[in-house]
């Protein structure tokens, strides 16, 4: 008689990039474990994205907003998972995060030790990060046993977003987008905060060297990256404004995904959306200000990165401590325009 197939939850993160880098997790759970079934526990925003991910069976909504404790409210959640898994991989370091199947009786509570977590976590995992740089290790590693060699960085399986191709036609349809031209796809905006995004005077002066080349440039973003797009389409000379399209606010997380697969090229500070275009593996420039592509790289093969490492730099800070965002105001447009012929060729 066969083993009925192991089940695990995933506590996911909250960040857009990292649910994305996360998928390296899954992808290394089905290679040990290729029946198990994967749940992953999250916020709501992220079932769009998880539902590209095929190693993922369902998402679960985590109905707690950021810094939320409701204490009563996990315990309650956790007890209805009770039974439900074989294991829980618990990815967030925090200790709220940890209670959740600690209350549910998960057998196995795998996760980084984090904030006071024994007893929680009965796999409890000390990070030594030197041995595990990349945030991808961090995930992959907790897939393994504790003993296993540091996974690494060509062994792990990247991120490989799913594209729907109707969804993607409706968009474009409804939108007013064709693929005529080819498009050049800007991502201006980073939620971590200022400390990540590049000028947007910048972004101005690759759009405009795009769009006399005859290109289409798409700008993407959520509603609050909505000023700072509209700041780069006031910069277009007028005359080449019409193939400028500011989608900034104008699209779902699904549509953005879908139409972000059909770009020629993206240029992106470093985001979720950054991360989103590497799993589509679309020709990318990654512009790092304040973070480092040490840590959180875009694992795709067609990508230049670019940065300038200065003494100040990183500093993982959402604002400059300095005052002066000397890491991207002296990064230049020439710069990150080189790179993306480079990426090009």
């Amino acid at each position: 008689m066969s083993e009925a197939p192991r089940r695990i939850l995933v506590i996911g993160p909250s960040w857009v990039g990292d649910m994305v880098m996360a998928q390296t997790l899954f992808s290394a759970l089905r290679a040990q474990h290729p029946d198990c079934l994967i749940d992953v526990l999250a916020p709501d925003w992220c079932r769009a994205l998880l539902a590209r991910m095929p190693e993922v069976r369902q998402a679960l909504t985590l109905p707690f907003g950021h810094g939320d404790l409701r204490l009563r409210d996990r315990r309650e959640l956790g007890r209805s998972l009770a039974g439900e898994y074989d294991q829980a991989i618990v990815l967030p370091n925090s200790f709220k995060s940890a209670l959740l199947p600690f209350w549910a009786r998960i057998p196995v509570r795998t996760g980084w030790r984090g904030e006071m977590r024994y007893g929680l976590l009965n796999d409890v995992r000390t990070l030594d990060k030197q041995r595990y740089p990349l945030m991808v290790q961090r995930f992959v590693a907790l897939a393994q046993p504790a003993d296993a060699p540091v996974p690494a960085l060509a062994d792990i399986t990247p991120p490989h977003l799913r594209v729907d191709t109707s969804n993607a036609d409706r968009t474009l349809q409804n939108m007013g987008l064709n693929q005529a031209l080819p498009i050049l796809a800007l991502c201006p905006g980073a939620e971590f905060g200022p400390s990540k995004r590049w000028p947007e005077q910048y972004y101005a002066e690759v759009a405009r060297h795009q769009l006399e080349q005859g290109w289409q440039v798409w700008i993407f973003g959520s509603p609050k990256d909505r000023e700072v797009a509209e700041l780069i389409c006031d910069a277009i000379p007028e005359k080449l404004r019409w193939r400028l399209h500011l989608l900034a606010g104008e699209t779902a997380l699904p549509e953005a995904v879908d139409l972000l697969a059909l770009a020629n090229a993206v240029i992106s500070n470093d985001s979720g959306l950054m991360h989103i275009a590497a799993a589509l593996h679309r020709p990318l420039v990654a512009v790092y200000g304040s973070t480092s592509p040490d840590f959180t790289p875009p694992l795709h093969g067609q990508v230049e990165t670019v940065r300038l490492g200065l003494d100040c730099s990183p500093c993982f800070k959402r604002e400059c401590p300095l005052g002066h965002l000397n890491c991207l105001r002296e990064l230049g447009p020439d710069q990150v325009i080189g790179a993306l012929g480079r990426v090009l060729a």
